[in-house]
């Protein structure tokens, strides 16, 4: 017997504690185990296996050892199971506690890991590392043994969420190193000085010089202007004199009878 056990007192046995039981007795309802302690162990037929079992002595015999998890502890004997309890229940899983499981299986979606719940928790794929990731296999292989943070706990559904990159550290940003471009040189415009663009508003556009033709025509044409300017003033001075003639008759002609 394990001088672990015997030396350990019975209320210092915490459930799920592992022992080594012999069996010294058996009955229609369960079988009596020395396990080391003053009191006796006492396994029920329920706890015997997981499946259902009809008969004790198809899975015990006297004298047979076996591994046993203590259940709870009473006055008179150590409630025992063959059925190796879970590592967490459902009331002890609670958020921001930190679990370690092994990854089970790996789908599209995350990762499930392995915890001792009844359940194993779900790492989403956004929940694996920080970073992008594509594929949870990118990260992960089965088997794998990871630590994770609880997120949150639904019992009623039965689904624990994990998540791995909650208990790394968050990198540090790296920063990024920018290369300064060339400065490209404005191409220089094509500006007149003010002296030419003043002499350009103020000189007067240069006239193209009259041809032989022109100027000949230009003469013939002012001649023709001077002489019916000529004309028009004999004819006018012609008129003013017939009309003193007439004024002067029409003041010394008689009066008739």
């Amino acid at each position: 017997m394990d001088t672990n056990q015997t030396s350990a007192p019975e209320n210092a046995l915490e459930p799920k504690t592992k022992l080594t039981g012999k069996v010294i007795k058996t009955t229609l309802a369960g079988a009596v185990l020395d396990v080391g302690k003053n009191l006796p162990g006492v396994i029920h037929i329920s706890q015997l296996k997981a499946e259902s079992v009809n008969r004790v002595g198809d899975v015990l015999t006297i004298g047979q050892s076996v591994d046993v998890w203590v259940r709870r502890v009473r006055e008179d004997r150590i409630e025992l199971t063959m059925i190796e309890p879970m590592g967490l229940e459902w009331r002890e899983i609670k958020p921001e506690m930190i679990v370690k499981g092994k990854v089970a299986r790996l789908e599209s979606y995350g990762a499930f890991i392995e915890i001792g719940a009844e359940r194993p928790g779900l790492v989403h794929v956004s929940e694996i590392t920080h970073g992008f990731v594509k594929s949870p296999c990118d990260i992960l292989h089965e088997g794998d043994e990871v630590e994770a943070k609880v997120l949150e706990v639904n019992r009623r559904k039965k689904q624990i969420r994990l998540s791995i990159k909650a208990t790394q550290p968050i990198p540090e940003e790296t920063p990024v190193e920018t290369k300064a471009e060339p400065h490209k040189s404005q191409p220089k415009r094509q500006r007149k000085s003010k002296t030419s663009e003043e002499t350009a508003e103020t000189v007067e556009p240069t006239q193209p010089e009259p041809t032989m033709f022109e100027i000949a025509y230009q003469q013939a044409l002012e001649r023709a202007q001077n002489k019916k300017g000529q004309k028009s003033k004999r004819v006018k001075s012609t008129d003013k004199d017939q009309e003193d003639l007439l004024n002067r008759t029409l003041e010394t002609r008689l009066p008739t009878g």
